[in-house]
């Protein structure tokens, strides 16, 4: 039987793959299996994965796939869900890496724990700059209900650390429907997977293992990139707050899920790397986003949140509303990096 599934999209990343697939090989045993999804990439990224499918067979079980067309991350990695046959299964970017070993560690981590899923810290790389990022939940090693963990609305928790591929999950979670993604997201995809985990799973810990290498600032990665894939956090967010609102406990969880919200539309509208054309529609579609929200829970949050953001915030709201498209045109492109950016609520 398998043990672990290890679900790797790529697309555009014949510079990093390499790198990639030697620390998978490190990770390597003959239990686990590695899914290799291309998806559609237009580099050299193709031959590399038909050469490491090959140099990894004798250490592992690998099952690589091409999409013909370039769907997102969220589409790759459920592509991989679909293929997976592991008793846990975790996520890794194409264009990130692993210490040796790290995989035995985490499996071993999950049996003695025994809960749904676990949370793990990881290193951020940029440049040569090695950074500690932690999971934000105060207790370590202790199987703990993952809804009480959405909470306070007024300090980063779990929900707030969204990446997929710090962590592992048990297959009953998959068999569960709680693993696959938003088909189509091509930014903060991981927003709404890690709230419905929170949700609905019934156990999960936090641990302080250390072995994923996230690689920031990466050219081709979506969190660089100022064009329109970037606006489908709104479309991530907005789902968020309908399957939050539906929840037994919304009146609990709602604030927490609106502040979030407002601190990443925040976050975007400071920031100077959109196109104009892009940035004008920000505005557009936050405009509308915030008159969708509940207009009380909506000012509860922008009075605890600090002066700047807050103004911005209440500028746009005033702004009139104008008919404009939810997720405009798509254009493609699927990178290992993806707007699963932290911002303090």
């Amino acid at each position: 039987m398998v043990k672990l599934s290890v679900i790797v999209p790529f697309y555009n990343v014949q510079s990093y793959a390499p790198e990639t697939l030697r620390s998978l090989r490190a990770n390597a045993r003959q239990d686990f299996e590695f899914i290799l999804v291309d998806d559609a990439s237009k580099d050299e990224t193709p031959e590399i994965l038909e050469r490491a499918e090959s140099d990894l067979r004798d250490v592992a079980r690998v099952i690589r796939t091409r999409h013909s067309r370039n769907g997102g991350l969220a589409t790759a990695r459920n592509t991989g869900l679909d293929r997976a046959s592991g008793e846990f299964v975790t996520f890794l970017d194409g264009d990130d890496w692993l210490a040796p070993g790290y995989y035995e560690e985490l499996v071993a981590c999950i049996e003695r724990l025994g809960c749904d899923f676990v949370r793990t810290d990881h290193v951020q790389c940029t440049a040569r700059s090695r950074t500690l990022a932690r999971v934000p939940h105060g207790r370590r090693g202790v199987v703990q209900d993952p809804r009480a963990a959405i909470l306070p609305a007024t300090r980063s928790t779990s929900v707030d650390y969204a990446y997929a591929w710090a962590g592992i999950y048990h297959r009953r979670l998959l068999d569960e429907g709680l693993l696959h993604f938003t088909d189509g997201l091509r930014t903060a995809e991981d927003r709404p997977w890690i709230w419905r985990l929170h949700r609905e799973a019934r156990s999960f810990a936090a641990v302080g293992l250390l072995g994923v290498f996230y690689r920031r600032g990466v050219a081709s990665s979506l969190t660089q990139i100022g064009d329109v894939r970037q606006l489908d956090f709104i479309r991530a967010f907005d789902q968020v707050i309908e399957e939050t609102a539906q929840d037994r406990d919304a009146e609990q969880l709602l604030p927490k899920a609106i502040r979030t919200y407002c601190a990443i539309l925040a976050h975007h509208l400071s920031s100077d790397r959109f196109e104009p054309q892009v940035a004008r529609k920000l505005r557009a579609m936050g405009a509308a986003a915030l008159k969708r929200l509940p207009a009380d829970l909506l000012t509860e949050a922008l009075d605890s949140m600090d002066h700047e953001r807050a103004a911005r915030l209440r500028r746009l709201r005033r702004r009139p509303a104008r008919p404009t498209t939810p997720h405009g045109p798509h254009s493609t492109g699927s990178t290992g990096s993806t707007g699963s950016t932290e911002v303090a609520a």
